[in-house]
């Protein structure tokens, strides 16, 4: 992204800028009385016009209220914008309000014309507390994320484009003893490094998003395997790619029995990440579903069906995403992405409902729907990544409609063959503002998915579809602790909501950035 972010340390009111976003908490105004400290300073300097347009439009700081008004160059901001937050608390949905008012005070500089952006918020003075400096630093980071994701559009394939013209953002700290504090926590290099990170995440979300958003017919299996050689190139990498060829010889027969019936060459890859004098650490393994178009093959979707199945490819996209950011995140062990990408085409020599595909494990399946295709090639992955007996590894997947029937379109279905495991995803995605609930693996529900003639079949039929597939993929990790993600309903939205655009949103890099971060913390 051309958006610079940075870290000023100021008073608002004097603060040069096209536009100053000023985010307040519920109860900011209230009979006539302004309490926060950054809206009183402003309103002083305005001569009561804050107050006075508040009272008039009934602007209290309610979660989504907005007040917007021009200063006639009274202080450094030639506009204001102030933006609710809701009830303001230490917590992760607090902090996630505040990446959606960043996003939203950035479309408010979007439809202004504004170049220059400040944006200020309701925050306390570290002044050497170590959790009032924490919280401060995640402050910061929610802040750029914010605003960088709101400043995400994909308007690639159209003629007329409205391009964003800011250029910068300020997030204004103010001019107290938390400001020359240095390197310490609380202190201008710790916030400077905590916007850089937003920052980071921020611009690897969007690479997720372009890659989802992108036609199928040019996010093609080797176009994807080439992106992932880009990003190993530009942070400093390893990658190796597969072709069909070298795929036979693992015995993955899963995957190229999905990939036969397309001209597209499959592509295997792995992305690895292996700090100095650390390469016999156990590893941690990103596994990333990479259908880049699914039809259902011979077990043809509808024409309505396939509208967005270039979107099927959302969980490689955001192993991809995620790989980008962990040599900055730099933990203290080895950190593997793996896909296998294929389209999933009707043609005559597609695989079809009847066959039996023995996988990289040995285990074989029947095919009674070709449209069940995400968990065959899955499980040849899976296993090929379980060969390196990680200490824990995640898959993402945009793997079944049944999810959405049973969560919406909006929260991630998280099953886990580890309780710890499962418990450390689930803080990771409420810190990073993303939606998860747990569910079940239940022992008993493995006889939907027996075959008469096979090991496994690969589908259980309608009922507990999402529980199912995740019962499937579980044959294939063997012990390796293992969580699996089903973002089919987060991985693209139908229209905006919050930071989040609509189409691809990118769903799991931040996730997958948190639980990183969090682990190389908690690792010697």
């Amino acid at each position: 992204m051309s958006v610079e972010t940075q870290v000023v340390f100021a008073k608002p009111a004097a603060h040069p800028c096209d536009l100053l976003a000023v985010c307040v908490g519920d109860g900011a105004v209230r009979g006539g009385k302004i309490s926060d400290a950054h809206l009183n300073d402003l309103d002083r300097a305005l001569g009561g016009l804050l107050r006075a347009c508040a009272e008039e439009e009934e602007f209290t700081g309610k979660e989504g209220q907005q007040l917007a008004l021009h200063t006639h160059g009274k202080i450094g901001a030639q506009r204001v914008v102030v933006l609710g937050l809701g009830n303001r608390a230490d917590n992760d949905r607090a902090r996630d309000a505040l990446r959606t008012v960043a996003a939203r005070a950035v479309k408010a500089a979007r439809s202004t014309g504004a170049r220059k952006l400040a944006v200020v918020w309701p925050h306390a003075e570290a002044d050497g507390n170590a959790d009032a400096a924490e919280r401060l630093e995640r402050d910061v980071q929610a802040v750029a994320e914010g605003a960088l994701l709101g400043a995400y559009s994909f308007d690639k394939y159209k003629k007329e484009k409205k391009p964003l013209k800011l250029a910068r953002v300020d997030i204004i700290v103010r001019e107290e003893r938390t400001a020359r504090r240095g390197g310490r926590p609380g202190g201008r290099a710790a916030l400077s490094a905590a916007a850089r990170l937003g920052a980071r995440i921020a611009e690897a979300t969007a690479l997720a998003r372009d890659l989802v958003n992108e036609p199928a017919g040019r996010v093609t299996p080797s176009a994807l395997a080439a992106r992932a050689r880009e990003v190993a190139r530009d942070h400093g990498l390893q990658v190796e790619v597969l072709g069909r060829a070298q795929i036979r010889k693992l015995d993955m027969n899963l995957f190229l029995g999905v990939a036969q019936g397309s001209e597209e060459e499959p592509q295997l890859v792995r992305l690895s990440y292996v700090p100095r004098g650390r390469a016999s650490a156990k590893p941690v393994a990103l596994v990333g579903k990479a259908i880049t178009f699914d039809s259902g093959g011979l077990s043809l979707k509808t024409a309505q069906g396939m509208e967005d199945m270039k979107t099927d490819m959302a969980g490689a996209a955001a192993v991809i995403a995620a790989m980008s950011l962990v040599p900055e995140i730099a933990p203290p062990f080895p950190v593997h992405g793996f896909f296998g990408a294929c389209e999933n085409l009707p043609s005559g020599s597609a695989y079809k409902p009847g066959d039996v595909l023995v996988g990289r494990n040995g285990v074989s399946v029947e095919v009674l729907n070709t449209d069940a295709e995400g968990r065959l090639v899955l499980g040849d992955v899976l296993a090929w990544a379980a060969e390196r007996e990680p200490a824990a590894m995640v898959d993402l997947a945009t793997l079944t409609g049944a999810i959405m029937v049973a969560l919406g379109p909006w929260t991630a279905g998280l099953f886990s063959n580890d309780g710890n495991l499962g418990a450390e995803l689930r803080e990771a995605a409420s810190a990073a503002g993303e939606s998860v609930w747990p569910m079940p693996l239940p022992g008993e529900m493995e006889e939907l998915i027996k075959s008469p003639i096979a090991d496994l079949k690969n589908t259980g039929g309608r009922h507990g579809g999402a529980i199912s597939a995740a019962l499937f993929l579980q044959h294939f990790v063997g012990k390796v602790p293992w969580a699996h993600l089903d973002i089919a309903g987060p991985s693209s939205l139908d229209k905006e909501k919050g930071y989040n655009p609509r189409g691809g949103t990118g769903a799991g890099v931040r996730l997958l950035a948190e639980w990183l971060r969090v682990r190389a913390a908690q690792k010697p």
